[in-house]
């Protein structure tokens, strides 16, 4: 939209591994404020985009911009600190189960930190009492002290979403956040995601695969498939049937989907997912 600031701008971007094309020419811009909803299926290549707007890919050809910045083209300290302005949320948490909630939710302030840190304590009183207040916000302040692997899965993703907020960013990236989710933890998840995102005035980029989620929650849906952008609209208005086009057929059953996913390669963002993750815990981990 004309006259509003981009938080993200992608241009003619085009990424190959080896003689795979994940992504082909895809070209999206979103407003600073907009919550956006990539959708589409495994190895539609949600996750491979995901991971050029944080920098753990670079583009084979194209450019990609993030809060102004050309992402190619950062290293080193400049990279981290556009990092340390984009959070993340994980499909499996990522969570680290012996520690505490609490500790958990410290460590998503590491990259502003020198040297290791072990146990609660070892924070600065004004992180903890900021991770203590994101715990309250997410609804589970009475679990502060409670090992993170005891908790239910909706409510270790809010822990997750706890965790990202500790770098306050401008940016939320979330990778298939409710996939390993029941439809009520799903649903209570994604609500929780939607009020931050508004309150802070957050940009949110979501990828799901869930087509009747996906038009509750966005503002906007970005459909890809095959790594090309196949449908973006504002979710105002659009039905199912027009979505479901980006599947290349009707389809309304979780069997149907089901099928398609099978034909198209399904489990490939899983484990993008998970080496995504595994990336910017490193990252956040080894920083300053």
């Amino acid at each position: 939209m004309a006259g509003k600031a981009r938080a993200v701008e992608v241009s003619g971007m085009t990424k190959r591994f080896g003689e795979t094309t994940a992504l082909d020419d895809v070209t999206l811009s979103v407003d600073r404020g907009e919550i956006v909803v990539l959708l589409g299926l495994s190895g539609s290549g949600k996750s491979t985009l995901l991971r050029h707007l944080d920098g753990l890919e670079l583009p084979t050809t194209g450019d990609v911009r993030v809060l102004g910045q050309s992402v190619p083209g950062l290293k080193g300290r400049g990279l981290r600190a556009l990092r340390s302005r984009v959070g993340f949320i994980f499909q499996q948490f990522e969570l680290v189960g012996p520690l505490t909630v609490l500790e958990n939710v410290l460590t998503g302030s590491l990259a502003t930190l020198r040297g290791p840190r072990l146990g609660v304590f070892s924070y600065p009183g004004a992180l903890r009492r900021r991770a203590l207040a994101h715990l309250e916000r997410v609804g589970l302040a009475d679990k502060a002290y409670q090992r993170a692997d005891t908790l239910s899965g909706g409510q270790q993703q809010r822990v997750a979403i706890a965790r990202a907020l500790m770098q306050e960013p401008e940016v939320l990236l979330a990778d298939e956040p409710v996939a390993s989710l029941d439809p009520e933890s799903s649903e209570t998840v994604m609500s929780l995601i939607r009020e931050i995102a508004l309150d802070d005035g957050l940009t949110v980029i979501c990828s799901l695969h869930q087509v009747d989620l996906a038009l509750g929650w966005g503002d906007r849906i970005v459909g890809l498939r095959h790594g090309s952008v196949v449908l973006d609209t504002p979710t105002a208005g659009l039905d199912k049937a027009q979505v479901m086009e980006i599947y290349g057929r009707v389809a309304v059953t979780t069997q149907e989907l089901a099928a398609i996913e099978t034909e198209l390669g399904a489990g490939e963002d899983a484990a993008d997912e998970r080496e995504l993750a595994q990336a910017v815990v490193s990252e956040q981990s080894t920083a300053r």
